[in-house]
């Protein structure tokens, strides 16, 4: 389905060399540190997390927000999966928390990019918001937003809403090197 698209296009980027490694997404808050290439999505979860150089972690949105949760000196990073269930169920705080542990340090070390999501007024639930405030109240000192409306934007972004379901998917990926 997607996979030949989405691994063409990351080759593109120069990033081929590097295992795409992507999650089931099921619209939960549980996140997977993922140490090595997987033939298949990992089952259950929402995010990823790494520490190892070398993998490409992968989520597919096409109205939830793609959350990129990185270390600032790099040497590990998470990429969520972060819509309306999940933020409500906390896979934010959840992967900081998680990262911190990984890498034994402080959730001010890190820093948080929040992707293209729905927003109002196309969406009546700012859940971009509460990442924000989330990732703020775990005491990431650095979050960045751009405020931009994945259906607001059909010529750059694909919608689930405003496509009514019937739509392709952004791929947000993350790679340590």
């Amino acid at each position: 389905m997607l996979a030949p698209h989405q691994q063409r296009l990351i080759s593109e980027q120069g990033l081929g060399a590097y295992p795409l490694v992507t999650a089931e997404q099921i619209h939960g808050a549980v996140v997977a540190h993922v140490t090595g290439p997987t033939d298949s999505p990992i089952p259950g979860v929402d995010g990823l997390l790494t520490a190892t150089p070398g993998l490409t972690l992968g989520i597919s949105v096409a109205d939830c927000a793609p959350v990129w949760v990185v270390a600032r000196d790099g040497r590990a990073g998470a990429l969520l999966h972060s819509g309306k269930k999940g933020t409500e169920l906390g896979i934010v705080p959840n992967g900081i928390r998680m990262l911190c542990a990984l890498t034994d340090t402080v959730p001010a070390d890190l820093l948080v990019v929040i992707g293209p999501c729905i927003r109002p007024p196309c969406y009546e639930i700012d859940f971009a918001r509460e990442i924000r405030k989330q990732a703020a109240r775990a005491g990431v000192g650095e979050i960045h937003d751009e405020g931009l409306c994945t259906a607001c934007h059909p010529e750059r972004y694909y919608s689930y809403r405003r496509e009514k379901g019937m739509t392709g998917r952004m791929l947000a990926t993350l790679t340590l090197i």
